[in-house]
């Protein structure tokens, strides 16, 4: 793997990964969900620090304390008012970085401080979209400020020599918009999850996982991927893991019956099977700026400054690219595939969507049945 000059900012060696490093990867993969996780991994307050900053949170902003207050109390109540929840002394009066350390633990108290985080994780996610329904702006203000972030982190990327070989980022056009819906079954009640997308192309296989660990840390927290929305047909975790210096970890990590070897496959019909690609979708969290705020309604107050977009992430290496632009699984073919299937639908109606995986009719077979 190539490192960046700089030691202020560069890629994470596998061999310098600890099982907070690993154990995100593995969700983003898989596109599990945080609330199923039985303990966080943080050895440190530093490692603390930055998960709150991945999260737009800084623990020297008065105002951002109060809010991760604010929604501690709120999660502490929810747990008591609904489940009659027993917490000890000691994990109430917890600052929220101090959780994070106690929910690394083991026993009681370090249960129920992730127990705690879990509600807090809901409770400041639901504050952060009701936040942007509130505010006086459309979706291309808020993309715009999406924009700026990813670029301000990836662009710092590609300054610092960070072994990307190409990324790209824009919104879906209005036409894409259609052909999509109308390529799904579902239409109108359809939750579009790329209007926002970037892709990242690595110059190895093996510049994967430190991408994925130094973005879960500066622009994208693992805690905010979209579960179920995950595609993995690059790596077999499990297979890969024993090959690098992270076999160790392997025995450490939080699952029931052991780490398995499974991909996740996508299940969109107009993708070739030789195609390859790592995709996942995260809700991710943006600070807004404050003359935005200024502009915000009496009832934006107690919702915080964080709001939350969705937008889809791409991550492939030079090579795997490089097949995937070949035959079949071309992104020409792919759009070609898809408006057969549409314009298929729109003139004959009905029938079984997966029947028109890689063979359906175009607009002269179309005629030709007419």
């Amino acid at each position: 793997m190539n490192e960046v000059s700089s030691d202020a900012e560069r890629l994470k060696r596998l061999d310098e990964f600890t099982l907070a490093d690993l154990e995100p990867i593995r969700l983003i993969l898989r596109g599990d969900s945080v609330i199923d996780w039985r303990r966080l991994d943080f050895t440190s307050e530093d490692e603390a620090r930055d998960f709150l900053l991945s999260q737009e949170l800084r623990l020297d902003d008065p105002a951002d304390r109060v809010r991760m207050e604010y929604v501690k109390t709120e999660a502490v109540a929810y747990l008591r008012r609904q489940f009659d929840y027993p917490i000890p002394g000691p994990v109430e009066r917890a600052t929220v970085p101090e959780l994070l350390l106690m929910a690394a633990g083991h026993g009681h108290r370090a249960m129920c401080a992730c127990t705690i985080l879990k509600c807090m994780h809901i409770i400041h996610h639901l504050d952060g979209r009701e936040l942007l329904f509130v505010l006086p702006m459309s979706d291309q203000d808020v993309f715009h400020i999406v924009e700026e972030k990813v670029y301000r982190v990836i662009g710092g990327m590609l300054a610092g020599g960070f072994p990307i070989t190409e990324f790209v980022g824009g919104r879906k056009n209005k036409d894409s918009l259609i052909t999509k819906l109308l390529s799904k079954q579902e239409t109108l009640a359809a939750q579009i999850y790329d209007k926002l997308r970037f892709r990242v192309v690595t110059r190895t296989r093996d510049d994967i996982f430190p991408m994925l660990q130094y973005l879960t840390k500066k622009l994208l927290p693992f805690n905010y991927v979209v579960p179920g929305q995950s595609i993995n047909s690059v790596f077999g975790f499990k297979s890969y893991v024993e090959t690098t210096p992270l076999e160790p970890l392997l025995g450490q990590m939080q699952v029931h019956g052991g780490v398995d070897d499974d991909r996740t496959p996508s299940d969109n019909q107009f993708s070739a099977n030789s195609y390859r690609i790592i995709h996942f979708v995260v809700d991710m969290p943006v600070r807004l700026p404050k003359r935005i705020l200024d502009r915000a309604p009496a009832v934006a107050a107690p919702l915080g400054s964080v709001i939350f977009v969705i937008c889809e992430f791409q991550i492939v290496d030079r090579d795997t690219e490089t097949q995937n632009e070949l035959g079949e699984a071309s992104h020409a073919k792919y759009k070609e595939r898809q408006k057969r299937a549409v314009i298929r639908r729109l003139q004959l109606g009905g029938g079984d969507p997966a029947s028109t995986k890689m063979r359906a009719a175009s607009p002269s077979d179309v005629r030709k049945k007419r």
